[in-house]
């Protein structure tokens, strides 16, 4: 089904990315437009993972740099029985992270510094079980694609801004259509990702919570990472929207249009899921992860003056 659902929405943005080509240049604009989304869907397939870590500004991270990180994900790795996936951080004051890949044999998990810095070690557990999820349900190639795809919707819709509104021959699509053709067209790209995002996040958040054995982890995460999205911003992120459906919060301001089309699930319907899954698991209490006695905790675990073993 995952794959299924791969083909149909990279078939659905590549219409879309014809019929786009097609209001610029007719029927050769379309079969350019063909060209090209099937070049941008082959080059995304082998590079989208490490365009968006570019992006980003990720860096990756091993054993050497920070033990803490790499050995829980190492671990929550084996529990979901993954092969270890290369981790990175990224230098950004807002919690959030994102996994990338094309199979869980290339995968990626890059969260950012400020989730080290406000979660606790059970609810970093949470986001990378989470995250893991993701890759396992093969989700992480959907989504790098999609926003590699849809970021090339948007800048052709803005070429025939350009192009279509200078045309003076009747087959120019006239600066009115040019107009509609800017709005409509990532649009559309915006909606097909919505399509897809609310039961991919709501898959994840299960198999995610099972991974780590405690439902509730990933519960107060939410709580906290959606709290600071709205609070501190993710500049990268603003200049470049089509990539915030990656995330496990979306990482944008939540102003105008951005909160109009959510790319993620209400976060309260999230937790009430997961809460759910907690009731049908049981009380019974989950394994800790990565049991460390020189590890101060922090958040709802308890407190602590130390910043702990990533400053």
């Amino acid at each position: 089904m995952n794959y299924f659902r791969t083909a149909m929405l990279l078939a659905g943005l590549t219409a879309l990315f014809m019929g786009v080509g097609y209001l610029i240049g007719g029927a050769s604009g379309a079969m350019i437009a063909l060209v090209i989304a099937a070049a941008t869907n082959l080059f995304t397939y082998w590079n989208s993972d490490r365009m968006v870590l570019s992006m980003y500004g990720a860096h990756e991270v091993d054993r050497s740099t920070a033990p803490e990180l790499v050995g829980l994900v190492a671990e929550l790795a084996g529990r979901a029985g993954l092969p270890m996936p290369r981790v990175f951080l990224m230098d950004e004051v807002q919690p959030n992270a994102f996994a990338t890949g094309r199979n869980p044999e290339n995968a990626a998990v890059a969260v950012t510094t400020g989730l080290m810095g406000q979660l606790s070690r059970e609810e970093l557990a949470g986001v990378i079980a989470h995250e893991l999820a993701h890759i396992k349900n093969h989700d992480t190639l959907l989504m790098t694609i999609t926003a590699t795809i849809a970021g090339a919707i948007s800048m052709l819709a803005q070429f025939g801004m350009f192009f279509g509104g200078n045309r003076e021959n009747n087959n120019g699509l006239g600066i009115v259509g040019s107009i509609l053709m800017m709005i409509l067209a990532p649009l559309g790209a915006m909606l097909v990702q919505m399509a897809i995002s609310r039961t991919r996040e709501y898959a994840a958040d299960n198999l995610g919570a099972r991974i780590a054995g405690q439902p509730m982890w990933l519960a107060s995460a939410l709580v906290k990472i959606e709290g600071a999205a709205h609070q501190v911003p993710n500049y990268e992120a603003e200049r470049n929207p089509a990539t915030a459906h990656m995330f496990i919060i979306n990482p944008l301001s939540g102003h105008g249009v951005d909160n109009l089309f959510a790319t993620h699930p209400s976060t309260q319907n999230r937790i009430a899921a997961l809460q759910q899954l907690a009731a049908e698991l049981g009380t019974r209490p989950a394994p800790s992860v990565g049991a460390n006695e020189n590890y101060p905790p922090r958040g709802p675990w308890g407190r602590s003056s130390s910043r702990g073993p990533w400053g």
